[in-house]
């Protein structure tokens, strides 16, 4: 109310004014021997108001007899006359008062930036890119050469040894593109189709484990052994092996150490018996013994089971009898384990989690399919069911033929389940006991969705080198 006050008084002021202007003989003299006329205005304490208030008195008189007057509230003494004529000052649209201040901003943090980069200490940088998601390196790395050096720095592989690893991806094989892989982040839940040149393109090559960040490829001819890391594209292909097997064979993948940096073996095995090992440290295939009277040949291997492997130790999984074989990388010992196999059983494969053996399946009885997880209980070698996919998904298997092919075995499963009416993408978390669905697998330029016909996970390694 003391602020209307203080504008009525002001404006009844202004209105006397214009009045003495009016009536005076000749607007000229007016100009040349203004009024004095001041301003008594009483300031009310304690009243503070932010904004402007731009008062236009505008009369029918003359233009030169006209005065607009500036007021900023809560300083009623501070009275600004403007030239006659001249229009007030036009309020700035908020695009263009605000691109003043970003201006300013952004000059002043390229400066602040300039400085951080320049003295920021190299053995720290290194440790934090070393933990940016791989994704993001891979932009990160576009930048400039020295950024990309890093690959191969061995500071930098040391940083990213003591990161902890991150969840597995997915090297998959569809059934439409043989010859190319896609990669699945389940991060970003992103697909990534990467291209290996220096595989070869005349011959299908699956890849069949891996370790360290690094997989293993196979090609279907069972001949020749590539290793390459699908990140970096560090591309390997092995020795000529010493024994000629042109027969299935399971394969499986363990480090010397902590990292690949330290060496890996690769050990191959037919059901016949015949196996072999490589060691990346001498570049070499050798037999280190045979199997034991024990074991039952020929080994009816599952060859739709994936090899676990546990440290220095690998699984396979076998029937007639029904079981799994294993084989440890330090020792060179073979043993057998007799498992009998849960009922109405198929599609089933080994899995890994904290180094307890799992066993994933469908479970079929009369026209009802369901995902099932087993743990195998040391104390009596049996199979003792976990978990099982919700209810409310199975349904959708009702009635139909459905087949799955299973991926992965540290930790995080991608479940692969199609029939004639279905293609579904499905991954399981065994620590968080959660399944989410995958989005589909599309290849680039195409719009059909892909169903895995086989693949491997491996932990992403930007450091790991063949």
């Amino acid at each position: 109310m003391e602020v209307l006050a203080m504008l009525r008084q002001l404006i009844g002021q202004v209105k006397q004014l214009l009045e003495l202007q009016s009536s005076s003989p000749s607007s000229s003299s007016l100009l040349a021997d203004p009024p004095n006329i001041s301003f008594h205005l009483q300031t009310p304490p304690l009243v503070h108001l932010p904004r402007c208030y731009f008062l236009n008195l505008d009369e029918n008189s003359a233009e030169d007899s006209c005065y607009n007057i500036i007021m900023t509230a809560g300083k009623s003494e501070n009275l600004k006359m403007l030239e006659p004529g001249k229009p007030p000052p036009k309020k700035k649209a908020r695009k263009e008062r605000n691109q003043g201040k970003v201006t300013g901003t952004s000059c002043s943090i390229e400066n602040l930036d300039q400085q951080i980069w320049k003295e920021f200490p190299e053995d720290l940088f290194e440790a934090v890119v070393a933990r940016l998601p791989v994704a993001t390196f891979f932009r990160f790395r576009l930048v400039c050469r020295k950024w990309n050096s890093m690959l191969t720095s061995q500071s930098f592989s040391e940083q990213c040894a003591q990161v902890p690893q991150p969840q597995p991806w997915f090297y998959t094989i569809t059934h439409e593109n043989v010859n190319t892989g896609a990669m699945y982040d389940p991060t970003l839940k992103k697909w990534h189709h990467p291209t290996i040149p220096a595989l070869p393109t005349k011959l299908i090559v699956l890849p069949v484990a891996s370790a360290g960040g690094l997989v293993c490829f196979l090609d279907i001819g069972h001949r020749s052994f590539y290793v390459c890391n699908p990140l970096t594209r560090s591309f390997k292909e092995l020795p000529a092996r010493s024994v000629k097997v042109w027969s299935r064979v399971a394969v499986g993948m363990t480090l010397c150490g902590k990292s690949a940096g330290e060496g890996y073996n690769i050990l191959w095995v037919g059901c016949d018996g015949e196996f072999e090992v490589y060691d990346s440290r001498n570049n070499s295939w050798a037999r280190p013994g045979t199997m034991t009277s024990n074991i039952k040949l020929p080994l009816a291997l599952n060859f739709k089971s994936q090899t676990v492997s546990i440290g220095s130790k690998l699984y396979f999984m076998r029937s007639d009898p029904d079981g799994i074989v294993s084989y440890d990388m330090v020792s060179g010992v073979w043993k057998q384990f007799i498992i009998p196999a849960p009922l109405h059983l198929s599609d089933h494969t080994l899995a890994e989690c904290g180094g307890r053996i799992m066993l994933v399946g469908l479970l079929s009885k009369n026209a009802a399919t369901c995902v099932c997880i087993w743990e195998l209980q040391k104390m009596t070698l049996l199979w003792k069911e976990v978990d099982r996919m919700p209810n409310i998904w199975c349904l959708e298997f009702y009635g139909k033929h459905v087949r799955m092919t299973c991926l992965g075995n540290k930790g995080l499963l991608m479940l692969s389940l199609r029939s004639r009416q279905m293609n579904r993408l499905v991954t399981y978390d065994f620590s968080s006991r959660e399944w989410m669905k995958v989005p589909g697998c599309v290849l680039p330029r195409g719009k059909k969705r892909q169903w895995i016909a086989c693949g491997t996970a491996f932990h992403p390694c930007l450091t790991a080198v063949a």
